[in-house]
């Protein structure tokens, strides 16, 4: 199948430069440390153009659900996003006076990358990328999860819900009930990079997938006492690794002043992890699910993940 070429430089566009683009920009700046070659690799098999059109290039549409991500757009903002935002258009390799793609294909695209499973092949990359840049320290992993609204209402009495994935839970210290799914995240101590995250339905616990969250090359392991059992306070001090997970009280035997002092402590170092989750629920808009299904709702977390990090690792690198 043939792959549209893009990225053709205008006279204008070859003349003026940057100037005319809008200078440079922190997409300009996450561009040139990304090593994109090795993420073509892995979608370059992925290929939907329709009858009779060329594809567009993979790697040119992931830019673009990167974008998505990084800015909270649907797929009908993302098109328009693309077509008015220099910046948009010089990060996925589109010239001026090249078309875009539209919402469909965006669309097609992403349900290409979950159908073929890619997701977590990318994320892996990107943090192969990260460990290979040094920023990831591997001073000890932050445990955490927070809730994600499903775009579908809940099921009623009288009807069930469009997302048979979805479920309803309480939010901890919180009025209400929400009804969607819920992501668990590993973030790395001192670099706020995420390491691990892995999307449940929201009624999941959060201690169930405790364990696949630590990476194992951590020194320490922080959480909240929603973690705390003694199983894995014992798994891990014979791992060799710092145990700093809060007490979890005994409803017969309530904490003495010692552990409860204990836990706020532990609560100071671990709150970095809020940050995280402030970067991706009120800058990148990370509060709802937009599509139906755990998979891809967790195509959708994951890929907040991925661009995260990616603004992450722009950010703190000199």
């Amino acid at each position: 199948m043939a792959v549209k070429q893009t990225g053709q430089l205008s006279l204008a566009e070859a003349f003026l430069g940057q100037k005319l683009a809008g200078g440079s920009s922190p997409l300009d700046r996450l561009s040139g440390l990304v090593k994109w070659y090795r993420f073509e690799k892995l979608l370059n098999p992925l290929r939907d153009g329709g009858a009779g059109r060329a594809a567009w290039p993979p790697l040119l549409l992931f830019k673009a659900l990167l974008l998505q991500s990084l800015y909270g757009l649907s797929d009908r903002e993302l098109e328009e996003a693309l077509g008015d935002r220099l910046s948009f258009r010089r990060f996925v390799g589109l010239g001026l006076e090249e078309s875009i793609p539209d919402h469909t294909v965006l669309s097609r695209f992403r349900n290409l990358l979950v159908g073929e499973g890619l997701m977590e092949k990318l994320f892996g990359e990107l943090d192969r990328q990260l460990e290979k840049a040094g920023v990831i320290l591997k001073r000890g992993t932050m445990l955490d999860a927070t809730l994600i609204d499903a775009v579908s209402a809940p099921p009623a009495a009288d009807r069930p819900s469009q997302d048979t994935d979805a479920r309803v839970t309480a939010r901890k210290g919180k009025r209400g009930l929400t009804f969607g799914y819920k992501a668990h995240v590993g973030v790395d101590e001192g670099s706020g990079l995420i390491r691990t995250v892995i999307t449940t339905a929201a009624n999941v616990n959060d201690t169930v997938m405790a364990d696949a969250l630590i990476c194992g090359d951590e020194k320490a392991v922080w959480a909240d006492a929603a973690y705390d059992t003694h199983a894995r306070r014992a798994r891990l001090k014979a791992e060799g690794k710092k145990v700093r997970i809060a007490r979890r009280p005994n409803k017969h035997h309530p904490l003495p002043e010692r552990l409860k002092r204990y836990n706020r402590l532990i609560a100071r170092r671990r709150a970095a992890v809020e940050t995280t989750f402030a970067t991706l629920k009120n800058r990148m808009k990370l509060t709802t699910i937009r599509y139906v299904g755990l998979a891809k709702a967790a195509a959708q977390v994951t890929m907040a993940a991925i661009a995260f990090n990616m603004r992450r690792w722009a950010a703190i690198t000199p």
